[in-house]
């Protein structure tokens, strides 16, 4: 949770090649606690609100656990930094630590899409990569949903992270021409304000990055068949996230 932002220097902030090495540095994290996840099952129990009883809530087990932690977590000012951002707004503290200096690097604005990629991940994302063990799930005193839900807390903190550092992107680009982008923003031209800030080639490279990345950290070179063994997680489902 350490801060990828240089609290003091905009310009390295915004700087893009210290995006892209923080970028590649994520999709590592992001692999390794992927890879993590998907030695549980599904465990769909503890997404569902209700299915196992907790005093005081009617949150899922999952959800119950993720607003504990963001709470406690904002107590050591987890979302205090500009790369940071809740799934459970509410829950966040006041942190008992004094604030960082951080510098006002984003346009103020309330963009948070940690809903979309906790539903995609859930819902999609999860049942293409966990295993089948070829059983029911037998509940709360025989599977492992704390340590599911632990692992589903990392992976999708640092998913977030990953996602909203584009407005990092965004800035960095804008400020390289106010000019041209203040056109299209009040022109409302959303296509060419994308256009403007994503590149095909670049994006395509990411993925082949992401595939080989999958790929070699998740085989076992010491196993029977080395890098040619099985894998630990679904490739294809890795990208596609």
């Amino acid at each position: 949770m350490d801060s990828v932002v240089d609290t003091a220097d905009v310009n390295k902030a915004l700087d893009l090649s210290h995006i892209r090495f923080q970028l590649i540095r994520l999709e590592d994290t992001i692999t390794f606690h992927l890879i993590e996840r998907v030695q549980f099952a599904l465990n769909k129990t503890i997404y569902v609100p209700g299915a196992i009883h907790i005093p005081n809530s009617d949150l899922s087990f999952f959800d119950w656990y993720f607003s504990e932690q963001e709470k406690l977590q904002s107590l050591i000012r987890r979302y205090e930094s500009p790369d940071e951002y809740p799934f459970f707004p509410e829950a966040v503290q006041k942190p008992i630590l004094k604030p960082l200096n951080y510098p006002k690097v984003l346009h103020p604005n309330d963009v948070n899409v940690n809903a979309k990629i906790k539903a995609f991940y859930i819902d999609k994302f999860l049942p293409a990569v966990c295993p089948d063990f070829g059983r029911e799930d037998r509940g709360e005193s025989e599977e492992n949903y704390g340590s599911t839900a632990t692992s589903d807390f990392a992976c999708l903190q640092a998913l977030s992270r990953r996602i909203h550092f584009g407005k990092f992107v965004a800035e960095s680009k804008f400020r390289s021409d106010p000019e041209e982008y203040t056109r299209m923003i009040r022109a409302s031209d959303r296509e060419g304000i994308a256009a403007s800030i994503t590149n095909s080639a670049v994006e395509q490279t990411i993925l082949e990055r992401l595939r080989l990345k999958g790929l070699t950290y998740g085989t076992d070179p010491g196993a029977p068949g080395g890098t040619e063994g099985p894998v630990k997680i679904n490739v294809d489902a890795l990208v596609s996230i």
